[in-house]
């Protein structure tokens, strides 16, 4: 999660890039068959293009990974498209409002194949749950239970749930993504007894099932140790419960810079499993996972406009593009760190040191603190970052009035626009002054 202080004047890494990328006849970047120039011709900047090929594969390697019960993290980013992606592709879809329940059940995804999660569910977000038939409802406070307990009684039915419990265990990462830690507004606490009291009141129910534990440590996580001993602390709580049901959530890392290096799926369930049996856990249990990031972040890249180009003799250069903090607000919450390529040049030397910034009324908009490009850089090049398909669009805002981006699939030579580009005309829709 470290700021990119010291850039790469090498060129991008080409594993930071999607599965399909490749260069054309002219060494222009092209992903999924198609010229990101090409496309940027088409739908305009900035765009979103996601590698519909890589997609599916990482969905393929979760459920191989981890079972049928994984569940795509839908945060990371959703829409229709990309619901109906993760459910063809075998994996259950894990939403925590009502609007990611609702675009979900749009996309034709059954509610038994969803996972409804959130530490404030309101009692309309529950009727819906329960209206839909979501498969689990992961209990996060006392409140939700009393909540849930009123509407079972009312419906004169038994709901099955997990709850949520935190391990007490600090990843090493961002203090904002960091879930697990004992001072946390998600889930019952295993060290203070909430999550056994919990439990305790759950086998007493009539109304409730208890079924399963859920825990998740954060995101952003590289370390697979920090994750064995969550599953540690998790697997000492579960074992004796006699449950078979366990959920791990997600949270692991995926490399964003040249250098960073990124933990395969398949390491991290292993990991994982072989905690959870040194401390006990049955080979019967169910164990399953909620992978988001490490679906979509190195499908997904972001193609920008470059409009401006101040150079400021002996301080930077900036260089300013059509988007900014509105389609990627990372940086400016977390410090990270990205790199930067030109569509038409991606395996280029970049010598020239540059803060890429966007177009945002804010000194704070930057997108790149130090980034790298070549030499020729020029006004209109279109300026690449890629891993930019998870907490992009899902994160992105209007601020400056500013319509988001389109998004488009791209497959086997051709494009698919998912999600068309707000215009003028959109931001006025809901104002009724």
């Amino acid at each position: 999660m470290a700021d990119h202080v010291l850039p790469s004047t090498a060129p991008v890494e080409w594993s930071l890039l999607p599965a399909t990328a490749a260069t054309g006849a002219e060494g222009e970047l092209t992903i999924g068959g198609v010229a990101v120039q090409a496309l940027t011709q088409e739908f305009g900047t900035p765009l979103f293009i996601y590698d519909e090929a890589h997609l599916r594969a990482r969905c393929r390697e979760a459920v191989e990974a981890f079972g049928p019960e994984v569940a795509y993290a839908s945060k990371a980013f959703l829409c229709t498209a990309m619901a109906k992606l993760a459910h063809e592709e075998g994996m259950r879809i894990d939403v925590s409002t009502a609007g990611e329940l609702h675009v979900a059940l749009a996309a034709g995804v059954p509610g038994s194949r969803l996972v409804l999660h959130g530490n404030n569910k309101s009692v309309e977000e529950l009727t819906m749950a329960l209206d839909a038939g979501v498969g689990r409802i992961i209990i996060d406070s006392t409140d939700e239970i009393d909540r849930l307990e009123a509407l079972a009684a009312e419906r004169k039915v038994t709901i099955s749930v997990w709850i949520r419990i935190t391990p007490g265990v600090h990843a090493h990462t961002h203090a904002f993504i960091s879930t697990g830690q004992e001072d946390s507004k998600f889930g019952f606490s295993v060290n203070s007894g909430a999550a056994q009291a919990a439990v305790v009141r759950l086998n007493g129910s009539s109304q409730l099932d208890l079924v399963g534990i859920h825990a998740h440590l954060g995101s952003q996580v590289f370390d697979l140790d920090n994750f064995a001993e969550a599953a540690k602390v998790v697997g000492e709580f579960f074992a004796p419960l006699g449950l078979h049901e366990l959920c791990l959530g997600g949270g692991l890392g995926e490399a964003y810079v040249n250098g960073e290096y990124t933990q395969s799926l398949a390491k991290w369930a292993q990991a994982t499993r072989s905690a959870l049996r040194a401390v006990g856990v049955s080979p019967d249990v169910e164990v399953s996972a909620e992978p988001g990031r490490s679906i979509v972040a190195r499908a997904g890249v972001t193609a920008y406009t470059v409009g401006t180009i101040k150079d400021l003799p002996e301080l930077r250069t900036y260089v300013s593009v059509d988007g900014g903090m509105s389609d990627n607000p990372r940086p400016v919450l977390y410090g990270s760190g990205y790199e930067t390529l030109l569509a038409r040049s991606p395996k280029a030397d970049r010598p020239r040191t540059i803060r890429l910034v966007g177009k945002h009324c804010e000194s704070g908009d930057v997108l790149v603190t130090e980034g790298s490009v070549p030499d020729d850089l020029a006004i209109g090049d279109v300026l690449v970052t890629p891993v930019t398909g998870a907490y992009g669009y899902s994160m992105a805002s209007n601020y400056n009035k500013v319509p988001r981006p389109a998004v488009v699939f791209v497959a086997n030579g051709k494009a698919r626009l998912v999600v068309r580009r707000e215009q003028l005309s959109d931001l006025l829709t809901l104002d009724v002054g």
